[in-house]
Parts: structure tokens; sequence; C-alpha cells
């Protein structure tokens, strides 16, 4: 049996992204993809999503963006024609429909045995002497304990499972969640003349546009995007939710819980309970908005500070409704609780987030509470890595823009493990074992 150099899981951004380095190290590698390339782009967004990061931001290492709209958003259609050609280019050995069922080390710890499967059916055995888990912690759908209370006559579904408001049954819309997913999710349900009802959290806002620049411009050129977690005084800012924004139009635009209450949406508080039929909610709700307002000035208040430094004359200031403070919080609905069947709601949509699944790795690399154990990528056990992950090594880590830094820094890590394993044995890098010895 062939012994590969690598075997990376999952043909998303992070794993084509290493298979572009570890292709320019001439390294014998796969890609296993249980889908399609690009996979949660496809099936866990809704019709109407466009990305949140810039067209010139999305885009792997070897090939820059070269369309005619930088400063544009793509749809997730775009996205995975790219990520297609990505392939096609540069010719990756990326496998779609193969599931990796388990991962295990063989007796010696030499190498690592990955059992895969099509359609269900198994396909035996691969060996690698290093393996990326490059299948990100956002692969399975995240519900709070209250989704199991909710009466079996309303509709539920995840922020994933979401397509549009003509799929939606007859009534009003709860949607439980306020960050980016459900804020871009209300907005659309309301644009249909849906009746939205939006149980808020703490999330931060940011402008789309300032002093004539996307957000993400004035982050890059101020290196908040650089900020690693090992420089975090707070490492609970790793933990912080993305803020509310969206790329929908041309240039995106702000999205806030007070322009969306201007667009008709009941914004209440925290989901708390269910009792039958009703929804009992928290009272933080003002505190909500009051946090994105301040968060979405601090970001001004940055940029502002960073122009002074440099020395840079500020560019005019831009109108932006939605990003209008709301210090009262008079958006805010006085609902504590909130009767269904009253409100004749016939769906929640749970914008609750998602979670890793990786029941199918059996190796000694996650903690007691089954998170992976990593130093910026590389776990203790050797020939282990992982790659895209949010802060993995900096605030850029969880988006696309952050793939080539990462991936380039793991691909040097596993070329150096394997160049002393091929020094010990006298090998020369770049060709496959057979049984143990080069062909």
């Amino acid at each position: 049996m062939t012994t590969l150099d690598s075997v990376v899981v999952g043909a998303g951004q992070a794993g084509l992204g290493i298979s572009y380095f570890l292709q320019q190290d001439k390294r014998e590698h796969v890609v296993f993809e249980r889908g399609r390339i690009g996979e949660s782009w496809v099936s866990q967004r809704w019709d109407s999503f466009q990305l949140n990061t810039i067209n010139s931001m999305n885009v792997l290492p070897g090939l820059p963006y070269s369309g005619p709209e930088p400063d544009g958003f793509w749809r997730s259609v775009d996205l995975v024609n790219y990520f297609q050609s990505y392939v096609e280019r540069f010719q990756l050995p990326v496998q779609t429909g193969v599931e990796v069922v388990s991962v295990e080390q063989d007796e010696d710890e030499q190498v690592f045995i990955i059992k895969t499967s099509t359609d269900g059916q198994s396909n035996g055995s691969v060996l690698s002497r290093s393996i990326v888990i490059a299948s990100g912690v956002q692969s399975t759908p995240k519900y709070p304990a209250t989704h199991a209370l909710l009466p079996p006559n309303i509709t539920q579904l995840h922020s994933s499972g979401y397509r549009n408001p003509g799929a939606l049954p007859a009534g009003a819309v709860v949607v439980v969640g306020s960050g980016q997913s459900g804020c871009q999710i209300a907005e659309d349900l309301l644009s249909a003349g849906r009746t939205v009802y939006i149980c808020t959290s703490k999330v931060g806002r940011v402008f789309r546009r300032y002093r004539g620049r996307d957000i993400l411009e004035w982050w890059i050129d101020m290196g908040w995007l650089d900020v690693t977690y090992s420089s975090l005084e707070d490492k609970s800012i790793s933990r912080i939710p993305q803020p509310q924004v969206s790329g929908l139009g041309r240039h995106g635009h702000t999205v806030s819980l007070q322009s969306l209450a201007r667009q008709k949406a009941v914004i209440l508080g925290h989901l708390l309970n269910v009792e039958g039929s009703t929804l009992l909610l928290g009272d933080e709700a003002a505190e909500n908005v009051r946090f994105a307002d301040s968060f979405s000035q601090r970001q001004k208040d940055n940029i502002d500070a960073y122009l002074r430094q440099a020395g840079i004359t500020p560019p005019p200031l831009e109108d932006d409704p939605a990003d209008l403070y709301d210090p009262q919080a008079a958006c805010v609905s006085p609902l504590r609780r909130l009767d269904m069947r009253e409100a004749r709601v016939g769906t929640v949509i749970w914008a609750s987030g998602f979670e890793g699944d990786f029941g199918w790795i059996h190796l000694p690399v996650f903690d007691p509470n089954g998170n992976p154990i990593h130093q910026r990528g590389i776990s203790p056990l050797k020939g282990v890595y992982f790659l895209g992950f949010p802060w993995l090594n900096s605030r850029k880590s969880g988006i696309i823009y952050g793939i080539k830094e990462d991936a380039g820094y793991i691909a040097g890590a596993i070329s150096r493990q394997l160049e002393r394993v091929d020094h010990r044995a006298g090998k020369l890098p770049g060709t496959a074992l057979k049984n143990g010895m080069r062909k």
C-alpha cells in the first residue's frame, strides 16, 4: 500500500490553500471532500447571500482577484466557481464525494490510517505520514436547549437550512440570534413583507463603509486583522461573534437592530425559555443595542486615530442611516412574553451558530472539552495539523484572507517534519513510499 506524504480533509478554502503549498513542495498528497468543492458555501447559505468580505480578499495563494469589482461582494456561486477554477489551474489532487470516517495511528505510530467511504460504502484505507484537518469548526449546526421545547406545529430550521422567504410556511417568523446570519436573514424576510421577531444577543456592529472605504480595507491598513492570539491579554476577545454587517449590494451595507426596527422588525431580548406556545424573553435588548452602537463608535475612533498618527487628512464622512445610534434604545420592544399563536408565528429560525464534528478523529489531540489542542495549528502529536480555524494564529485566520499565511506556515511545518524523516531514511522528498520503502 502506498504511503502518502499528507492527507488533507476538506476542500474549502483551508484545504485548497494547503494543497497548493504541498503541490509546490512536490509532496504526494490527496484532498478528501465528503461533498463538493467549497461544500459549506453551497449548502449552508441562503439564496440572496453575498460574502461579507470584499472580493480582493476572497482569494487563495497563487491566484489573485482579477475582476472589475475588487471592493464588491461575491455571491456563493462566484466563490465556488473561483475554487473550482483554482483546483483546475493548479491541478490539485481533490477527490469529492469521499468522506473520511476515521483517522488513527498504526501500531508503530509511524503513519496514519485514514478510512474513507463513498455513499456509505467503504473505500478501504489510505496511509499517510501526516494529516491536515481542514474541515473547519462550523460543520454541525448548533441549537440551544430551548429548541426542543417548541410545539410541534412550529416549523424549525437552522440558519444553514434557510433558503428564501417563499420556502417557509405562512405566518410570522422568529429569528433567534442577532449575529451576521440572523440580521441578514431577518432583512431577507422583511424585504418579502414577512413579520419578523428577532431574539437578540450581545453582538457588535460595524459600518460597511467609512470615509469612502470599506471597513475591511481600513482594518488591513491598520494591521487590525494581523493581531495574533498570543498577543491578546484578554483571550475572551477571540470568542466574540463576528460583528453585524452585510455584503448585499454593490458595496454591501450596514445592518443594525435599529435599522431592522425601521423595517418593522420587532426587537426582543434573549430567548430564555418556552412555555407551551409562549416564548419567555429577557430584558437586555436595550443593552444589546447600546453595545452594538459603542462597538461601531470604537471602530470609527480607531480609524480616526490611525489617520492622525499617519498624518493623513481624513476623507469626508458620508451619511449612513443604518449606523445612526439609538442611545435610548427606542427601537426595542417591551415584550417579555410572545404568544406564538396570537402572533401567528409559523417558523422559528435558529441563527445559533455551528460547532465542529471531530468524532471521526481517534487521536490524542483534544482537550477534555473536545477542543483541538494546537499551537498555531500544530498539534502535540507529530504529523497532525489543524487549519482554517478562527484565531488559529491571528484575527484574520477565520476568513479566506488569512488562509495564505496560515497554510504557508503549516505547509512549512509539514515539510520540516517529512524532511527529518526522509533524511534519517536517506530518502528524497516528493515521492511516495510503497510498503514503507521508497519506490
